[in-house]
């Protein structure tokens, strides 16, 4: 059974190192006279990349001082016979062993806390002995600061300690240009805090934690070296507890009038029967123990569960209370619950806050250690993630809808506001983590970079010979921020820094920004190689990282920086902030979000870069050829609909910087919900001044776009493309008469063809969903039109019968013909366009996604049918599906005999690596082009808790089959729970 196919955010020029002009541009500066010696404050960074005969030197300037340097000249001598053939980025003359570098007329200033990287190549034979000391005008620059190793070495992960023992703590640390000044200890419990435990000042670095109380610590060791430069260690997860009396989950949410459960065991067998009594405390009195209140343990049962039922009275002034449910026993450490009770609404709400509970509860698995949601709680999962403890922004936006519907339940925004804060500290990247954006040149935002069908294809050479237009977002967001930033997610994270890279490849930060899809459409999760989303070439291939899989630099490469955004998850963030502003407006709590909802704004002013042609070409004017003209305005380079990804990159030096959009839009991206929040409602319309103008002609695209799609039965086909092929046609065109939407070409299968991108029934749900909302909130007749016709068909392809309990939706679906060339005026009624849905699988994801549909549609348009279909949904699920995690159906896994698949020629399959290239993983894992599967590159799979299922699939047996909790599946499931509940409170389960 396929999952969703969820997939590349697609190529993003890699550049070499002598793009690097090309892609910042140049600018005109005054020249001013140079300091005098001895009033610089400098470092001079060198690097170089060298392949044998020869090498790139980069070097980096940084004023380190208070005021700018304005004018320099740099220096420093070879010690061997190194020879000058070319520089970039300034004027490079040598003479003897001594080369110097003046600054070119358009970089004359180097601004305090800023660097400068410019780059020569050089001819050398025999050592290649880099140097050590440099000069800026004169004055000696030292090299920059190296940051300090560290690694705690003791205690070690799980060990488990008695309450109120003594914990011994140990490190190793090193500096390798300085000293180790001192080691802090911290020790968190995963709650937002860090508390310093003491601190070490020579080494060995060790201490006694004295006296620990029960709980469970994440311990880190933070090393300083004598210049302040700091690094933190890889947590180390420990457990103190015994003998305790221990509870599961540690919070809960009671719905008025209904009940809830928490369970009760002991940490260690006694040597007597122990009771324990469970009391509350708090100002909630209609919180109430009905059973369990007191729990017999014996030497023989204290570690089977035994349950406290804690049920909710009918008092309305007592909603949204809490109270605290203490289970303790004399000589055992004491543990609580903390419960909240919730308004009373439905059954359904109650079904929410139970799967809610089992989300949040850390035992079950769904966050890491850093309170990052993963993709699944389970680690052997391929699908787009090709790691189940990977995250996306995908995976964020769900948490996000998950908190955003609690705090309806609840009126606790709490979690809320921390998801946002979460993914704004993991997977928006800081100012530190894209230098030189205010390098960034709108008029020439990015080199072109072909796409090609087949994995095989790649490396590509950059073109900078092909027009491309102008950005027209960066400057406006430029001054309306007071920041040349880019504020969107990166698509995936390496949550807990599996591949080794780190964070800008230190090796051992966590989390791991990284990217797999870089090679065109043919290249699925099988084909990928994971790399890090800043390659400073320390990792790969000696010299080009993982840049040389993707472009051909012809020998050199510059360090990087790399992010890729997914837009609809962007655009599910800024759904979310709108429910949530309208639910807590209606609790008076406004002001408890507003900060939240101001930076989802903020995000939706800068995902406007989504609705713009990959290299700001003119929309629907430019198939045929790469030569197509470039745009030179909004008016002509927007597309207006949500397109696959956008792109924002430069050098890790922050000598330059490119952005690029997507050419490609899916159906299942487009939100015209968001459109509508971003264009009207006030607590999320952007600061932008043509932002709001923007987004308004985006909802009116949008809904065209869908009527445009529509086919015969309902179903809405895949998209449009301005740019055939990934290279504007140059390779192949379009079909003959492929129909048009204002130029822009018809695709069916949009982006991605392994598999092919509108197969999955998920993006069918996820959009009209979206549509549905829209539906509901405005009334908007456009919107009631697809449905209308969307709602019977889906319906007439999916099975909810509670007599049986059969619950499907379409495997496959197939598309045949084409719509008619879109005319708004008089648009055609798609009489050739068919849509056949074949299969049927239990994907539990979807079919809440399909009752969440079906529900906005039957609450605004009266629809009984549609509103007892989605309460089929629910109650099947509920009622067949549940397990201790959450809900689960049994998958069945053919496409993991590909992980050993070897790469066919013929078929395009397997893992493709260029012939003669060579290079390795940060743990020793090799790459090459003569034998690597997905599993040879990723051997840790074989240590997994399941592979065995795996194995004996590989090796002849039955394809393996897996009961799946993915976040954003669970989070369906949840949100439709209370969707149903928030539009049909009077309706409970199984009526």
């Amino acid at each position: 059974m396929r999952r969703k196919p969820l997939r590349s955010r697609a190529p993003v020029p890699l550049l070499a190192a002598a793009s690097a002009l090309a892609l910042a541009g140049t600018s005109a500066a005054l020249t001013t006279p140079a300091l005098a010696a001895g009033s610089v404050s400098c470092t001079v960074a060198y690097a170089a990349n060298d392949w044998g005969s020869g090498f790139t030197a980069n070097l980096t300037i940084t004023d380190t001082g208070s005021t700018a340097i304005n004018g320099w000249t740099l220096g420093y001598s070879y010690a061997g016979n190194q020879t000058l053939t070319n520089g970039w980025n300034g004027n490079w003359t040598q003479t003897g062993k001594n080369v110097t570098v003046t600054n070119p007329s358009y970089a004359t200033t180097i601004n305090p806390g800023t660097s400068y990287t410019t780059s020569a190549n050089f001819n050398y034979s025999g050592t290649n002995t880099a140097p050590t000391t440099f000069t800026i005008n004169g004055t000696s620059c030292t090299g920059p600061n190296q940051a300090p190793t560290v690694s705690l070495t003791a205690p070690t992960a799980g060990q488990t300690f008695t309450p109120g023992s003594t914990v011994s703590l140990a490190a190793t640390a090193a500096d390798a240009d300085g000293s180790v000044a001192k080691v802090d200890f911290y020790a968190s419990t995963g709650a937002g805090n860090n508390t310093l435990i003491g601190t070490a000042t020579t080494a060995p670095y060790k201490l006694n934690w004295a006296t620990v109380p029960a709980g469970d610590y994440s311990l880190t060791a933070v090393a300083t070296d004598n210049l302040g430069a700091t690094t933190t260690s890889t947590p180390v997860a420990i457990k103190v507890a015994g003998p305790s009396v221990l509870v599961n989950p540690s919070t809960l949410a009671v719905q008025q009038g209904s009940s809830g459960t928490f369970a009760v065991t002991l940490s260690q067998a006694p040597t007597a029967n122990v009771t324990v009594a469970v009391t509350r405390s708090g100002t909630d009195t209609d919180l109430s123990v009905k059973s369990g209140a007191a729990l017999t343990f014996t030497p023989a049962n204290w570690n089977t569960a035994q349950t406290v039922t804690i049920a909710a009275g009918t008092d309305a002034t007592q909603a949204g209370g809490t109270a605290t449910f203490t289970a303790a026993a004399t000589g055992y450490g004491a543990a609580a619950v903390t419960v909240t009770e919730a308004a009373k609404s439905s059954g359904y709400d109650q079904y929410f806050l139970d799967l809610y509970s089992k989300m949040k509860n850390p035992a079950n698995g769904y966050f890491s250690p850093l309170g990052i949601p993963y993709h699944s709680v389970e680690t052997l999962i391929v699908e787009a993630p090709d790691y189940g403890h990977e995250t996306t922004s995908e995976t964020y936006s769900y948490w996000l809808w998950l908190e955003a519907d609690y705090g309806r339940v609840t009126g606790d925004w709490t979690g809320f506001n921390n998801a946002w804060t979460n993914l704004e500290t993991y997977m928006i990247p800081g100012h530190a983590d894209q230098p030189g954006q205010s390098t960034y040149n709108p008029s020439k935002p990015a080199t072109y970079g072909p796409e090609k069908a087949q994995p095989d294809q790649y490396p590509i050479k950059l073109d900078s010979t092909v027009p491309v237009g102008s950005d027209p977002l960066a400057s406006e967001l430029n001054s309306t921020y007071g920041s040349p930033d880019m504020y969107a997610p990166a698509w995936i994270m390496d949550t807990d820094n599996k591949y080794g890279f780190g964070k800008c490849e230190d090796g051992s930060t966590k989390p791991s920004l990284v990217n797999s899809y870089q090679r065109g459409p043919q290249e699925s999760v099988w084909e990928t190689v994971p790399q890090p989303d800043c390659d400073t070439l320390k990792y790969g291939a000696s010299g080009s990282g993982f840049l040389s899989l993707f472009n051909d630099g012809g020998g050199s490469f510059a360090k990087q920086y790399k992010y890729t955004d997914a837009p609809d998850a962007d655009a599910r963030l800024v759904q979310v902030a709108y429910w949530a502003e309208t639910f807590a407006k209606a609790q008076n709590k406004s002001s408890t979000i507003s900060g939240t909802v101001a930076k989802a704004s903020k995000l939706g002013d800068f995902l406007r870069y989504a609705l713009y042609d990959k290299y700001f070409k003119q929309a629907g004017n430019c198939l045929g050829s790469k030569a197509c003209p470039a745009g030179t305005s909004k008016a002509n380079e927007q597309l207006g609909l949500l397109t696959w990804y956008f792109a924002w990159g430069g050098d890790t030096g922050g000598a330059w910087s490119w952005r690029i959009s997507g050419s490609a839009a899916h159906q299942g991206y487009q939100n015209p919900m968001a459109a509508w929040a971003l264009s009207t409602d006030a607590g999320l319309q952007p600061k932008s001044p043509t932002a709001t103008t923007d987004w308004s002609g985006s909802l009116d695209k949008q809904l065209q776009f869908y009527q445009w799609l529509q086919s015969t039965e309902g179903g809405i086909s895949g998209g449009a493309t301005n740019s055939w092929g990934g290279n504007y046609g140059d390779d192949a065109a379009p079909p003959t008469g492929d129909p048009t939407f204002y130029g822009l070409y018809y695709d069916w299968q949009p982006e991605y063809h392994d598999p092919a991108s509108n197969q999955w029934f998920g993006f069918q749900t996820w959009s009209m969903e979206r549509v549905a909302e829209y539906y509901y909130a405005t009334g908007d007749a456009r919107a009631k039109s697809v449905l209308g016709k969307w709602i019977p068909w889906a319906m007439s392809v999916s099975k909810a019968d509670p007599a049986t309990g059969t619950l499907t939706t379409p495997d496959t679906l197939t598309w045949t013909g084409a719509p008619d060339t879109w005319n708004a005026s008089s648009p055609g009624a798609n009489a050739g366009l068919h849509v056949t849905a074949t299969g049927g699988s239990t994907d539990l994801g979807v079919a809440g996604s399909l009752a969440k549909t079906l529900s906005y549609y039957a609450a605004k348009a009266g629809d009984g049918t549609a509103q007892k279909f989605a309460q089929n949904i629910l109650d099947i699920i509920h009622g067949k599906y549940a397990d201790s995690l959450g809900y689960s159906a049994p998958e069945t896994r053919t496409d993991y005999s590909r992980f050993t698949q070897a790469y066919d020629p013929t078929t395009h399959q397997g893992l493709y690596i260029p012939p003669g290239w060579t290079g390795s993983y940060p743990d020793g894992t090799k790459l090459s082009s003569s034998s690597n599967t997905f599993l040879s590159i990723r051997p840790w799979y074989t240590s997994d808790p399941q592979w065995s299922k795996v194995q004996s699939y590989l090796n002849g047996g039955a394809a393996p089959v897996f009961n799946y909790h993915r976040f954003w599946a669970e989070a369906d499931i949840a949100t439709a729970f209370d969707t149903f509940a928030q539009l049909f409170p009077a309706v409970n389960p199984g009526s």
